[in-house]
């Protein structure tokens, strides 16, 4: 484990905005809105157009152009540009219109903006101040000085991160450098649907090589031409980055984001005990999980009278993902339901490329694979999906496979004659990876199909009835924002399972009685900051009730004013704190 240093002293910032800053900071740019006396003082008549205008004449004319854009990666082009021009109008635009323009900023655009990010990169970076930090190993000798030097540009207090090397973009793979746009689109949904301060956002991507030989051969390629290093080097460097943040940062949060399996558990392992981070591949994408299982769980016995111990759950895919979301559940049914490990344990089935998991299968299985491989197959080998859910008929059917159409008709109708209320929760991403469509899960395993999905999918009419069917989308935006700031308040010594089980209960618990009427397992996504506040103030009570947290403030607050204590400290897009 690395040694932590003492703290290095906080760079100098300046109380007052001066023009230059006004001018050429895309946080402090108001544009077309500086009044004229400014205009007048600053010598600029006759530099920039004579109207004066009002933030939301300026978010209409931005709306107007965006939505005039004919694909999506246009509009994300677009967005990143105005993000670099004037940041509180973007997420002036982002926070009133989180429905439409979240899944451009994140899933799905995100993932072409990542295979594309070397060719566009000219026209998403800002001029003056970076996007984050490119770190390579050839930097390592030189973090305190590279991260000192983008405190001075970018303001000297960063309150979370989210770090990536890049090796295991959503159903991409390996993109390298190119998984920057991950990390910065995390934190735009930190800050659209939390509240965090953009200036106290910190987007890191490790550029370590890749062993992607379409990037290696690619002249437009702008990481690091070589493979990646092995495991030793690998760590060693990631002690060092982590030391290195943390002396400069102290009260950081931590996310780790796109990490190779492997590399994704052994840094949780390594660390989730000893600093404040977490992984949202294993974590996150486990607690929104379990938030719609949860849900589910609740309807399933309510009206078709399945217990939660009589589930059988089937993964289809069995990396970090779909181990983190079955841990998640596991941990769930146990402290919450009563069950013994190993009563929890057996309800899970997991596959992989090569069929159900077992400890017999004849092939030497990762580390994460282990725990879940079967015992009780009694030398049987089950290699297709439809072998395994005729086998197993499993009341539940999650999908972090990445190969589209797994759930194909004959699975999904097989589905539908075991199960009254079948689960189906197609979760990978983006939607050309994903397991089946919401259109076909309705029309092959019927109208009581509880799903949900890790791509957004329209709503469907039911052609006799005219009901609407509203799909679920299990989207981690429902859960990382609010854990991490919870956590940043908090200040919790580390990020335990039991604060992460909180957040997910938070979740499950954040539904309106009308979502409820509907059939949703998800809020709406328009209630992302009350959510979030919901989630956060979750994290905030569990953190404190195991003595965990350090945030000498929060102590003071009484346990049923957290929500209102975390909305209080929730940044909004205005021009009036601008100290122009």
């Amino acid at each position: 484990m690395f040694k932590i240093e003492k703290k290095l002293p906080q760079t100098e910032t300046s109380k007052h905005i001066q023009p230059s800053e006004a001018l050429h900071c895309a946080y402090q740019n108001i544009g077309t809105a500086l009044p004229t006396n400014l205009r007048q003082e600053w010598r600029l008549v006759g530099q920039i157009p004579s109207r004066v205008e009002t933030f939301e004449q300026q978010t209409d004319r931005a709306l107007k152009l965006l939505r005039s854009k004919e694909t999506q990666l246009e509009k994300y082009t677009l967005m990143a540009q105005l993000r670099n021009n004037n940041t509180r109008l973007f997420y002036k635009i982002v926070n009133e219109n989180i429905e439409e323009f979240a899944p451009i900023i994140y899933t799905p655009t995100v993932g072409e903006a990542c295979q594309k990010y070397s060719e566009l990169y000219p026209f998403l970076a800002p001029p003056g101040t970076p996007d984050g930090l490119y770190i390579r190993l050839a930097d390592l000798p030189n973090l305190d000085e590279i991260i000192e030097t983008y405190k001075h540009r970018v303001g000297d207090h960063a309150d979370i991160t989210v770090i990536t090397d890049g090796s295991r973009i959503l159903g991409l793979g390996d993109l390298g450098l190119n998984g920057m746009p991950i990390s910065m689109g995390k934190l735009q949904l930190y800050v659209a649907g939390a509240g965090i301060k953009p200036r106290k956002t910190l987007p890191i991507v490790l550029d370590f090589g890749t062993d992607n030989e379409d990037n290696l051969k690619n002249e437009f390629y702008l990481g690091v031409r070589e493979k990646r290093p092995d495991d030793n080097t690998f760590y060693n460097a990631i002690d060092q980055v982590l030391a290195a943040l943390i002396r400069h940062y102290p009260d950081i949060v931590i996310q780790f984001e796109d990490f190779s399996s492997d590399h994704a558990f052994g840094i949780l392992a390594k660390y989730k005990n000893n600093i404040r981070c977490f992984n949202d591949d294993i974590q996150g994408t486990g607690a929104v999980i379990l938030s719609g299982m949860i849900n589910a769980f609740r309807r399933v016995e309510k009206e078709s009278k399945v217990s939660i111990r009589d589930h059988r759950i089937v993964f289809h895919g069995a990396g970090s993902a779909a181990v983190g979301v079955a841990k998640q559940i596991q941990d769930y049914m146990e402290k919450e339901h009563g069950l013994s490990e190993e009563e929890a344990k057996k309800i899970f089935y997991l596959c992989d490329s090569k069929g159900l998991v077992t400890s017999d299968r004849g092939d030497k299985l990762p580390k994460h694979k282990v725990y879940y491989a079967r015992h009780d197959n009694e030398g049987k080998q089950f290699k297709s999906l439809e072998d395994v859910v005729d086998y197993i008929k499993p009341t539940a059917l999650i999908g972090l496979s990445t190969v589209h159409n797994a759930f194909n008709e004959g699975v999904l109708k097989r589905m539908k004659d075991i199960n009254n209320q079948p689960i189906i929760f197609p979760l990978s991403n983006p939607a050309t990876k994903s397991e089946c469509t919401y259109e076909d899960a309705l029309k092959y395993a019927g109208n009581k199909v509880i799903f949900a999905s890790g791509t957004a999918f329209p709503a469907i009419e039911d052609s006799e009835t005219k009901e609407l069917h509203k799909p679920g989308q299990g989207n981690n935006m429902y859960i990382f924002p609010g854990l991490g700031m919870g956590a940043i308040l908090a200040r919790p010594k580390h990020i335990t399972d039991d604060i992460v089980l909180r957040a997910s209960k938070a979740l499950a618990d954040s539904l309106t009685s009308e979502e409820h009427e509907q059939g949703l397992l998800y809020p709406e996504l328009s209630r992302i900051r009350e959510v979030s506040a919901s989630v956060a103030a979750a994290v905030v009570d569990q953190a404190v009730k195991d003595k965990l947290a350090t945030a000498n403030e929060v102590l003071s607050v009484k346990p049923n004013e957290y929500v209102d204590y975390v909305q209080s400290r929730m940044w909004t897009p205005t021009y009036e704190d601008c100290k122009l």
